[in-house]
């Protein structure tokens, strides 16, 4: 065959489409029983970023697929399964379902002395397969292997309860009456630590960095949408986070009225967490506020202030580093620990590697996955050609340097994109 999409979540289902509406050959290789990523896995109750408390942070209009808009009747920001449901029901709709093979593991990616791509699969049974292809388009996610603190605070051995990472927490119910830390401010920790404020006896928010905290809404307007409206676009940096701090004084006010450290850089300078609960459940009581952990003592959690609290269980919601395992080692990130991809797509030295959802942006990500397999299809198909290898080289460079003038140096700040200028740059390229 021609191509090989690995995973089939929102991106790979996104690939196939893209490669089928050109006539490519191709087959899609997905580990789990069914398509949809994330988004199914709090239903099937298999280990992964996804919770039952999960919900869109992104509006469904600018969520879903241009060609394949979501129903009307579901909410704006619709719960995991009805993303699930409306996974499956385009790759329906698509006609790719029977170009899926679900339970396919893929084990080894290795590109052949005659420049095709050996990738051998392992299915439900064990019973592995090689298959040569000339291209191989990876869509597997990168929320892979779990970011834990090392080492652990001093006394985590002697500590009487649970520790452990928001990709092992399923449900609060299962902490009914339990006194838990979270550990974190971004998405998942304030997802989680809201969710078990309405199961636990009681729980703690334990924040070592402030982030900035946004709602899902300003001014009555979705995020995507501001940040997809050309006045908005039309803003320098400068103005727009002006406007954004003004905003956000008005919405909340200022994070230490909550018992939360302030951030120590401008907005947009990392990334933002998305939330509409857990400023109302700290103030409501739900969540209790406390710095960073120091020590733990049997079952007393000791923060960095002095301040105690008794533990039943720690849940670190401290991120996930992006790991592939089928791939040569450190690809597609450098020895800087950056990834280092062309238009944040293509393995420059490894002709027939392509990556997509590798971004983070401000806002949601599907048309930035769209403009991603629209691209990658033209290439497949030759209607497009990539420059030589140091041309890809020198764009990249400029990408990382851009970004860490901004964002800082490391693997997760150098795949923060700006959604509109993305999407003129892969538009560029034909």
């Amino acid at each position: 065959m021609n191509v090989c999409v690995i995973g089939a979540g929102l991106s790979g289902l996104a690939v196939t489409h893209a490669l089928a509406l050109r006539g490519v050959d191709f087959v899609c290789l997905e580990k789990a029983p069914d398509v949809g990523g994330i988004w199914r896995q709090p239903q099937a109750g298999e280990r992964g970023p996804g919770y039952l408390a999960l919900h869109l942070n992104s509006a469904k209009d600018l969520t879903g697929y241009a060609d394949y808009p979501m129903r009307d009747g579901l909410p704006l920001y619709p719960r995991h399964s009805e993303m699930a449901a409306y996974l499956r029901s385009f790759a329906d709709w698509a006609g790719v379902y029977d170009r899926i093979e679900l339970n396919t593991e893929v084990v080894s990616v290795r590109q052949a002395a005659d420049g095709l791509w050996d990738v051998v699969s392992r299915d439900g049974y064990g019973a592995e397969r090689t298959r040569r292809f000339e291209q191989v388009v990876v869509a597997s996610g990168h929320n892979t292997l779990p970011n834990m603190p090392h080492p652990l605070p001093s006394g985590a051995d002697s500590f009487g309860g649970k520790i452990l990472h928001a990709l092992d927490y399923h449900d609060g119910r299962d902490f009914d009456g339990q006194r838990v830390v979270v550990v974190g401010l971004g998405a998942s920790a304030v997802d989680i630590a809201a969710d078990l404020s309405r199961h636990a006896e009681r729980t703690v928010l334990s924040v070592r960095r402030g982030l900035h905290i946004l709602p899902k809404q300003l001014y009555g307007l979705a995020l995507d949408h501001i940040a997809n409206a050309p006045w908005w676009t039309r803003m320098s940096l400068a103005e727009q986070r002006s406007f954004i701090e003004q905003a956000l004084l008005v919405a909340r006010g200022k994070l230490a009225d909550y018992g939360l450290p302030e951030p120590d850089h401008p907005i947009f300078a990392s990334a933002v967490t998305i939330s509409d609960d857990i400023l109302s459940r700290i103030r409501h009581g739900g969540v209790i506020p406390r710095p960073g952990i120091d020590s733990l003592e049997g079952n007393v959690v000791r923060f960095a202030d002095g301040s105690v609290e008794e533990a039943d269980a720690i849940v670190y919601c401290t991120g996930y580093r992006m790991a592939f395992p089928f791939l040569p080692d450190g690809w597609p990130v450098g020895p800087r620990g950056a990834v280092e991809l062309y238009k944040r797509v293509v393995a420059p030295e490894l002709p027939g590697l392509y990556f997509v959802g590798l971004v983070r942006p401000v806002g949601t990500i599907t048309r930035l996955v769209e403009a991603q397999c629209s691209w990658i299809a033209r290439i497949v198909s030759g209607e497009v050609s990539l420059p030589a290898v140091d041309v890809m080289r020198e764009e990249i460079a400029g990408h990382l340097s851009g970004i860490a003038e901004r964002y800082g140096e490391g693997e997760s700040s150098s795949i923060q994109v700006d959604v509109v200028p993305y999407l003129r740059q892969l538009a560029e390229d034909g």
